[in-house]
């Protein structure tokens, strides 16, 4: 694109009837069935042909590695997969190598993100120092820094302490913060491998329960209503958890709940296999969990979609079971797989979808931008997606540095066209700007 203005006609807007799309100076400036008038002349045409638009998804989950790992991933390659998955905002995890529990390490992250130009970088700060659980980290100060930091998360290792998490939702509250939780009891997962269940006991792999997830997930929702603050539960992954998610939600907590598109689609069956491209933290569940977490979503109990992108360098994951890393990565494929697991079941429409992807996540997040409406005056944040398009994914082509997808060699509906960032193409006919 090398003008100021785009006009995207026959676009369905949530999947309604096509109209045309005017974006200019960041934001969508028209929307209707003849917005060309004087004001669309010299813009740059994209021509839809009944492709949906759907606002900018934004991912509560992602992992892109550095500083630290820049042999997975780098900012500036997984915003790039971002970008073409039709994300335009993405939530980056704690823990790099130093860890970002301090106000430096989070705004240069930040800082990244911006001089990427793919997506826009939002961190998530350590919840405790060093993602040790000991002590708290500089929450206030990474709040008040640049990046002005609201999402906090020791994701990948649980805050196990009861007093500690405790202290982490009454500080959080002075900012309208928000503590993400990982939620894995260690001493329950000491050794283990994969779901525990038959599929486990039949392979001789350590056992990972349940349970292990739903205590936390139990603990955590008291203390959040005790404190009166926000909690919202990483990757959850039993129909345990969502009962108890319900719960805390029928009380009015202030609990949310995010869920993989992985854990959506794949049960622990896949591991007999021994293909450690399916070893992933939380572990994949059975097909009565997968069941339960679509319907979870679909009613409003799982709030969103986050892709916990965990990318990974071929020698980590090309290895023995017990030995490989836990991860898959998720950005390019989540918007096929949602819509082959809930759009094409009948499950969502696609109005849900950006509730589910875009909206909430925006909202749980506090980013000012995005999850906006598709109307006049908004934020060009958009993706163009086309749901007829069938295609087998191929790993190579990916954007991200990492190879470590589940879904390599699957037919998957869909396609990302475009993806708009701030009213700039991030991506044209699938492939990176």
């Amino acid at each position: 694109m090398t003008t100021g203005k785009t006009l995207i006609r026959g676009a369905r807007p949530l999947g309604a009837d096509p109209v045309d799309v005017l974006l200019a100076d960041g934001r969508i400036a028209a929307v209707g069935t003849d917005p060309t008038g004087p004001d669309a002349s010299g813009a740059e045409i994209v021509e839809a042909n009944g492709a949906v638009l759907l606002p900018g998804l934004v991912d509560l989950h992602t992992h892109l590695r550095e500083p630290g790992r820049e042999d997975s991933e780098t900012v500036l390659t997984g915003t790039r997969a971002a970008a073409r998955g039709g994300f335009t905002a993405v939530h980056a995890m704690a823990n790099t190598f130093p860890v970002a529990d301090t106000a430096g390490v989070v705004e240069q992250v930040w800082r990244l993100g911006r001089s990427s130009g793919y997506c826009d970088v939002q961190p998530v700060g350590a919840v405790t120092v060093g993602l040790e659980g000991k002590q708290l980290a500089e929450l206030g100060a990474m709040h008040e820094s640049a990046a002005g930091v609201r999402v906090f998360s020791d994701d990948g290792k649980c805050v196990d302490d009861a007093v500690i998490m405790r202290r982490a939702l009454e500080y959080v509250k002075a900012f309208d913060g928000v503590i993400a939780q990982h939620a894995q009891e260690p001493r329950l997962t000491e050794g283990a491998q994969m779901n525990e269940g038959t599929v486990s006991a039949e392979l001789g792999l350590g056992g990972w329960p349940a349970v292990a997830e739903e205590s936390i997930i139990a603990r955590d929702v008291l203390l959040a209503a005790h404190v009166d603050s926000r909690v919202h539960i990483c990757h959850l992954s039993t129909a345990g958890s969502v009962e108890i998610v319900r719960w805390a939600k029928s009380k009015g907590w202030r609990v949310t709940a995010e869920v993989t598109p992985h854990h959506l689609l794949f049960t622990d069956e896949l591991v007999r296999s021994y293909d450690p491209v399916y070893k992933v933290n939380p572990p994949l569940r059975t097909e009565r969990d997968v069941r339960a977490l679509r319907e979870a979503l679909a009613d409003g109990t799982i709030d969103c979609v986050a892709t916990d992108h965990a990318p990974h360098p071929h020698e980590d994951k090309d290895c023995e079971w017990p030995a490989a890393a836990m991860g898959m990565v998720g950005l390019e494929t989540a918007l096929s797989v949602v819509q082959h697991t809930m759009v094409d079941t009948g499950l969502l429409d696609w109005a849900g979808v950006a509730e589910r992807m875009s909206h909430r996540p925006a909202e749980i997040g506090r980013l000012t931008g995005h999850g906006r409406p598709v109307a006049p005056g908004e934020p060009a944040n958009l993706v163009l997606f086309d749901p007829d398009h069938r295609a087998v994914v191929d790993p190579a082509s990916f954007a991200s540095r990492s190879r470590n997808t589940p879904y390599r060699e699957m037919e998957l509906p869909g396609r990302v066209r475009y993806t708009f960032l701030r009213g700039r193409a991030t991506v044209v006919e699938g492939e990176p700007a």
